[in-house]
């Protein structure tokens, strides 16, 4: 959206996700015994659509914002 009063940090998007997103995936690659990089940079994907779409994020931000930290291998 554009012309948004006010748009979530990048940090704060960061910190949300590791707080809500993050658990279930770590959990997951506990079970399975490895990392699942896909999952993890599709959930971030998800997660900053979401958030575009809830007026929380820019279209810019939801377009040009790069994968965390913990979406690298």
């Amino acid at each position: 959206m554009k012309n948004l009063k006010a748009v979530m940090l990048r940090a704060e998007a960061i910190e949300e996700f590791e707080a809500t997103e993050l658990p279930g995936i770590l959990a997951m690659e506990e079970r399975n015994g490895k990392r699942d990089i896909p999952r993890r940079r599709m959930a971030w994907n998800n997660f900053t659509d979401m958030l575009c779409k809830c007026n929380r994020i820019s279209d810019w931000q939801d377009n040009n914002w790069s994968q965390p930290d913990f979406c690298e291998l």
